[in-house]
């Protein structure tokens, strides 16, 4: 016989995957794993529920299919480094589920622009055609905002629903099961989760964002992050990653 604790737990979580299968999300099994507790918890069904009217109710990016799209790219044991943005592009067309990437056919944003041009100074890799990041995510470069959505032309307007509960434990899981991966933080968003990483067990590597705003005031380029990342993969016996 099930106990009212455990009736209740067992709705929270079957409340929030009907939610989220109504929006047509999935996120990939081994993650599942390890964020089945955060399912479990009354306020992942709040933020599902909030999720899904808002989606309802007005413009709102990623498309639903893609909201997990970083953690079913990178799977939890293919994870080699991590860059934390802080919530997706608010623009049409831009997001798809991976922090700084837009899709094909989109104009790079101006954070973007500034990363392609900090790694060709770095480790000369020629600038892109394409801003999707799609080929960072396969090859290990989980590429996780802290709030997963966004309504349409308003930036952080999705930042107090819960999300960032849910990704400080993904950052977490890392953390705990993990070792000798390579945290990129840029900015002081992103710099804030440090405290959750071990340094003596990863490379943090941290610097201003690479907006106009930031980047330009100095510190960005020629800090040379992305040489130094793969310098740390292939002393620890990883393949480096093709920026």
């Amino acid at each position: 016989m099930i106990s009212p604790a455990g009736l209740k737990k067992f709705l929270i979580s079957h409340i929030s995957f009907l939610i989220l299968f109504l929006m047509n999300v999935k996120i990939e099994e081994s993650w599942r794993q390890r964020l089945q507790g955060e399912f479990d918890k009354p306020y992942f069904a709040a933020l599902t529920e909030a999720v899904r009217q808002e989606y309802r109710q007005t413009a709102c990016y990623p498309p639903g299919p893609l909201i997990f799209n970083a953690f079913n790219l990178c799977p939890f044991d293919r994870v080699k480094v991590v860059i934390l943005g802080q919530d997706p592009y608010h623009e049409p067309g831009q997001a798809h589920g991976l922090s700084f990437s837009v899709q094909d056919g989109v104009s790079f944003p101006p954070s973007l622009q500034n990363i392609f041009k900090e790694i060709h100074d770095d480790v000369g890799n020629p600038i892109p055609t394409s801003g999707d990041l799609t080929r960072w995510a396969r090859q290990g470069v989980l590429l996780l905002n802290a709030t997963l959505t966004v309504r349409a032309h308003m930036a952080n307007s999705h930042s107090r629903l819960g999300w960032q509960q849910f990704t400080d434990a993904a950052i977490r899981a890392l953390a705990s099961e993990r070792e000798h991966l390579v945290y990129l933080l840029w900015g002081g968003y992103a710099r804030s989760k440090a405290y959750m990483i071990d340094r003596q067990k990863n490379l943090v590597l941290e610097s201003v964002h690479p907006s106009p705003l930031s980047a330009n005031r100095g510190g960005w380029f020629g800090n040379h992050q992305f040489s130094q990342c793969n310098a740390y993969l292939q002393a620890n016996g990883e393949s480096p990653i093709n920026w």
